[in-house]
């Protein structure tokens, strides 16, 4: 269980210094505490989320919905909480671009939902320390929270992003379908310095320790820093293995299980010109299984728009964690076109062209060049039937 995590974090992690030292990203001390405390702060939120499923989701057989008191209102509420009040904590100056404000949670009709976030996020808070982890980050029994400091701590990812800052983003849960139906989801933290993303974290409580064993379980922590490369340890924060490690006997594209948010035809297209084998996922998970070597492409391309309605902006928080994991395997990742991403435009990203991303360079030549013919014969098709 979460709550027995070993008391023995991988030594590379260990005796952190309270202080964070001016570093350039070449040093390998760089972000050695932002490292440490987004670990701590994804796995306490992982514990929200799989207590969440354990007491709320599993046993249940009505249909649940993003609203209300369902279970992922409260595990999103709550990991966020827990998220925010341990960065607020460790670095006080930080903004936080994040998804959930606090406003609804003080309304008197939702009392109930307020006081189950509330003791969620105090349990996740209170649990033992464990090697790599301070109590000054908030964490431990000995701190003392009353509900409003937690609604506030909620609020704090309300920052509107932008070039020239350091901030960090949060989607406490990310991959909510996958989570309802007890498939992939993942709990992301990410920091962006001056418009480039320079760490990562991604928790998959759900994502198999090891893709050629399964009896060793499931849950991983994905952590990549820029210019130190990326590795994966599990939920308990032991057994780190450097990325990638794993050889896929097949070449799968990673796409996403809901077909409404997917342009389905054309990634077939793309798909069945390189030889992939595609693999419907929910989550930045997909960036996780791409960076450890599970899969050879990640498409994310848009559903075509209907009824004039435009298509959804992608947050910054909806890439940027795994763009870093991606990278430091040695990856590549733009936008459809091949044009980098761009995380200091605000919460967004602008224009929604789909995003590539693969295990190398050249690979990715091929997938943009494959994108842009599947999407002249769909425009050719479309013309055609255009009265």
């Amino acid at each position: 269980m979460l709550h027995h995590a070993s008391k023995h974090l991988n030594a590379h992690f260990r005796n952190i210094p309270r202080r964070l030292l001016s570093m350039s990203l070449a040093s390998p001390e760089a972000f050695s505490v932002e490292k440490c405390v987004a670990i701590a702060a994804v796995r306490r939120a992982c514990l929200v989320t799989c207590t969440v499923f354990n007491q709320l989701v599993r046993d249940r057989t009505d249909t649940l919905r993003k609203e209300d008191e369902s279970p992922v209102t409260v595990g999103d509420y709550a990991a966020q909480a827990v998220i925010n009040t341990i960065l607020r904590n460790a670095f006080p100056k930080d903004p936080i671009v994040g998804e959930e404000g606090a406003d609804a949670l003080r309304q008197e009709s939702n009392a109930g939902l307020r006081e189950r976030v509330v003791s969620l996020a105090t349990n996740a808070l209170q649990e033992d320390l464990i090697d790599g982890e301070q109590a000054y980050w908030g964490l431990g029994s000995q701190h003392e929270r009353s509900s409003e400091a937690l609604l506030k701590a909620i609020d704090e990812g309300n920052d509107t992003g932008g070039p020239n800052k350091r901030m960090w983003t949060v989607d406490p849960i990310d991959g909510t379908k996958g989570f309802l139906r007890g498939g992939q989801y993942a709990v992301c933290l990410s920091l962006i310095v001056n418009s480039q993303v320079v760490l990562g974290v991604i928790g998959c409580p759900n994502i198999q320790i090891q893709p050629a064993n399964p009896d060793e379980g499931k849950g991983c922590i994905f952590i990549a820093v820029r210019g130190q490369g990326a590795f994966q340890i599990t939920l308990s924060g032991t057994g780190a293995i450097k990325l990638p490690y794993f050889h896929s006997e097949k070449a799968y594209v990673l796409q996403s299980e809901e077909p409404k948010h997917t342009n389905i035809p054309l990634i077939k297209q793309v798909s069945d010109e390189l030889h992939l084998t595609e693999w419907g996922m929910d989550s930045q998970a997909k960036y996780c299984c791409l960076a450890r070597g599970e899969g050879a492409v990640y498409l994310r391309m848009p559903a075509p728009s209907v009824g004039g309605k435009q298509p959804y902006e992608e947050r910054i928080w909806d890439h940027a964690p795994g763009s870093v994991l991606v990278e430091e395997v040695g990856g590549k990742i733009t936008d459809s076109e091949g044009t980098p991403l761009r995380f200091g435009l605000g919460r967004g990203m602008g224009e929604n062209r789909g995003f590539v991303a693969t295990v190398d360079e050249e690979l990715h030549g091929r997938v943009v060049s494959a994108i842009k013919r599947a999407q002249f014969t769909e425009d050719a098709k479309e013309t055609k039937t255009t009265p």
